[in-house]
């Protein structure tokens, strides 16, 4: 997959410092529901609901961030089986992150009616709205229906800029203006790789003995996603 072959080319000495806390989500016209949504919590109008979006816009952020409001157990997708639903209280409240993304069965079957029956809650994520989710179970796939929530967008240009902002102020680099304004136009709209892109700009920073520079920024671009991004960004003016 993309998302982990370029993981792989982080040294293994800067590796992601990526965190979930609800002061670290940056909030913008792509997002703004979703957050909101989430704040809203216990407020909500079902004990099952879903938030959705394309990889790389929040919404792993946005459950972990609810996750620890409601003390919930978190459980992979694969884990939600009959079986492991007997150790559950009632009352509890779960999160599945990426459902949307594995074909449930009756797992989340009996868990959708476990939380509905002992007034817990469940949150759950997928790339797309719960409706489409693929099932392997017919009654499943009513009950998804009926889920509501909140939909992401990728993050805008603006957005990304103040992430980027972000991220490099965490890394004490405290990119300039200019270097942002080269970056945010080239970064895909995705929260994970401005989080890698930042990591290799220190990393190679770092290996230079250079503070973060355009030059640096189309060498981390060109890890990132290949040597055509390389290429197009050696032919910058701005690299003169």
């Amino acid at each position: 997959m993309a998302e982990a072959s370029h993981a792989a080319q982080l040294p293994f000495a800067f590796e992601l410092r990526r965190s979930t806390a609800r002061e670290d989500f940056i909030a913008g016209t792509s997002n703004e529901e979703a957050l909101a949504f989430i704040d809203a919590w216990p407020q909500w109008p079902a004990r099952v609901c879903a938030i959705w979006g394309p990889s790389g816009s929040g919404k792993t952020h946005l459950a972990q961030v609810w996750r620890r409001k409601a003390g919930a157990i978190d459980l992979a997708p694969a884990d939600v089986t009959v079986e492991r639903l007997a150790d559950l209280a009632p009352g509890a409240a779960v999160l599945v992150d990426g459902a949307g993304q594995s074909v449930m069965g009756a797992g989340l079957f009996h868990l959708v009616n476990f939380v509905n029956q002992t007034a817990g809650w469940l949150l759950l994520t997928g790339e797309e709205a719960p409706p489409r989710w693929p099932t392997a179970v017919p009654d499943l796939h009513s009950r998804l229906t009926a889920v509501g929530g909140a939909g992401l967008d990728l993050p805008d240009e603006a957005l990304m800029a103040r992430v980027l902002i972000k991220l490099s102020h965490d890394r004490q680099l405290k990119f300039p203006e200019a270097l942002i304004a080269y970056l945010a136009p080239r970064l895909r709209r995705s929260f994970v790789d401005a989080e890698r892109l930042v990591a290799l700009m220190d990393y190679l920073a770092l290996e230079k003995k250079r503070k973060p520079s355009i030059e640096t920024a189309a060498r981390a671009l060109q890890r990132l996603y290949g040597d055509a991004a390389g290429r197009s960004a050696d032919n910058e003016d701005a690299l003169g």
